[in-house]
C-alpha cells in the first residue's frame, strides 16, 4: 500500500462511509499517509440509506444525556465543517439549515411532546411549543389535525450522498488514497498480538500498517484477526426508508417533520425521504410492503400533500449499534489499533467529530473530555486494559 510517492501508509480506514471518508480526510490534511478501504463504493452502505438529521436537539433521550455534549458541539461545527469540505472538494455536501417541527396528531402525542418540551427546557436546550395555527402559519402543508408542535430551529440535514461524494473527493485531493472495490479479510497483529501489523485483503495481498481505524459500519464486528477482548461489540438494526418528489417542484415543505420516531427530510429542491424503521432483523435488508404502508400512511396523514409526491426509492439500511447505543469511537486496547463505529442514528452528525478525536489518536495528540463517554475500551474486559 503506497501513496503517489511510493512511501508506505501511516494509517488505514476500512470502511469509505461518511465515517471513514471523514476520518481519512482529516488525517491526511494533518500530513499523514492514509488509505482508505471500501469494499464496494464510496457511501454504499448505511451513508446511502441514511437520512442525514442533524439534530442533537430534537433527538435528545433521558437514556443517551452522556452524548448530548457530543451531538451538540458537532452540530455547532457542521457549518464549517461543510464550508471547508465544498472549498477543498469543489462540490456542494448538501448543507440546509432548515430546522426542525415534532408534530402531534392526538392526543397522547401530544401528552408526549409536553414530556419532551419539558425535558429539553430543563436542559436549557432551544425549543418553542407552537399551538397548532402557528405550526400551520410555519408550515401550510400540515393537516388541520395537528394538536401541537415543537420547533427546533437550531436542527439542520445534509444530504449524505453529497457529502459522501464531497468527502471521498477532498480525500485524494488532500493526497489520501482511496481504494474501492477491497475487501479485509483480516486485521494482522505483531508476534506478540500486542500490536497492530496490517491487514490482508481477501484476494490475499498483506498491507502493512502500524495503525489501522476500523470504520466499517454494522460489519466493524466481523473482522478476523482480533481477540474477543479486542473487540468492539456491534450489531445491525435495520431501517426502511423511502425517496419521493413532488412533480411541481419544492415548496410542499421546508422543516424536517418529526412523528415519534418517524420523520420527513425535505432537500429542498422537491426532493423528500421518508423514514424509517427500526428492526432487530440482523443483515437483513429486505424492503417490505407493510413498512412501505406505515411509513406512507404517518407521512400522508400529517401532510396530505404527500398523496401527490412520486416515490423514486424504497431501500433499506443497517445502522451499526452498540449495546450501550454510544459510538466506539478512539484507541482500542491493542496498540495502533483504532475504532470509529457504532454510531446508530447519529453517524452523520457525529462525522466531524468522530474524525477529529480519531485522528488527534493517530496523531499521539490528546483528545477533549467529552471522548471517555464514546471510549471503545469500555467495551474491554478488565484483563485487556491490563495489557
Amino acid at each position: 500500500m503506497h501513496d503517489h510517492n511510493g512511501a508506505p501508509s501511516d494509517a488505514v480506514v476500512i470502511g469509505g462511509g461518511v465515517i471513514g471518508l471523514a476520518v481519512g480526510w482529516r488525517a491526511a490534511q494533518a500530513g499523514l499517509r492514509v488509505t482508505v478501504l471500501e469494499r464496494r463504493r464510496p457511501g454504499a452502505e448505511t451513508s446511502h440509506v441514511a437520512a442525514g438529521m442533524l439534530a442533537p436537539i430534537s433527538e435528545t433521550s433521558p437514556t443517551e444525556l452522556g452524548l448530548l455534549a457530543l451531538g451538540l458541539r458537532a452540530a455547532a461545527t457542521y457549518p464549517e465543517f461543510v464550508a471547508e469540505l465544498a472549498e477543498a472538494s469543489g462540490e456542494d455536501p448538501g448543507y440546509r439549515r432548515c430546522g426542525t417541527l415534532a408534530v402531534a396528531r392526538d392526543g397522547d402525542e401530544a401528552e408526549a411532546l409536553e414530556r419532551e418540551f419539558e425535558l429539553r427546557r430543563r436542559l436549557e436546550l432551544e425549543v418553542s411549543k407552537l399551538r397548532p395555527t402557528a405550526a400551520r402559519r410555519i408550515e401550510p402543508a400540515l393537516a388541520p389535525t395537528v394538536r401541537l408542535a415543537l420547533e427546533v430551529p437550531g436542527d439542520h440535514a445534509v444530504d449524505p450522498r453529497r457529502l459522501t461524494a464531497a468527502l471521498a473527493r477532498a480525500l485524494q485531493r488532500a493526497g489520501g488514497v482511496l481504494r474501492t472495490g477491497t475487501d479485509v479479510a483480516e486485521i494482522l497483529l505483531d508476534g506478540q498480538g500486542e500490536a497492530i501489523a496490517g491487514v490482508v485483503l481477501v484476494d490475499g495481498e498483506r498491507l502493512p500498517a502500524t495503525q489501522v481505524v476500523i470504520a466499517a459500519g454494522p460489519w466493524s464486528g466481523q473482522l478476523s484477526g482480533l481477540p474477543n477482548a479486542a473487540r468492539v461489540p456491534v450489531r445491525p438494526v435495520k431501517g426502511q426508508i423511502l425517496r419521493l418528489h413532488d412533480p411541481t417542484g419544492p415548496g410542499l415543505l421546508d422543516h424536517v417533520l418529526r412523528i415519534g420516531s418517524a420523520y420527513v427530510v425535505p432537500r429542498g429542491d422537491g426532493r423528500y425521504v421518508l423514514g424509517a424503521t427500526m428492526e432487530e432483523r440482523g443483515f437483513d435488508c429486505t424492503v417490505t410492503a407493510a413498512a412501505v404502508f406505515e411509513l406512507l400512511r404517518d407521512a400522508i396523514e400529517l401532510v396530505p400533500g404527500f398523496s401527490e409526491l412520486a416515490i423514486d426509492e424504497c431501500s433499506a439500511g443497517l445502522r451499526p449499534t452498540t449495546p450501550d447505543g454510544a459510538p466506539a469511537i478512539g484507541p482500542g486496547v491493542i496498540s495502533g489499533l483504532h475504532w470509529a463505529t457504532g454510531h446508530h442514528r447519529g453517524g452523520v452528525l457525529l462525522a466531524p467529530v468522530t474524525a477529529e478525536i480519531v485522528v488527534a489518536a493517530l496523531l499521539g495528540e490528546p483528545v477533549g473530555p467529552e471522548a471517555a463517554t464514546v471510549a471503545p475500551a469500555r467495551f474491554a474486559p478488565l484483563e485487556a486494559h491490563a495489557r
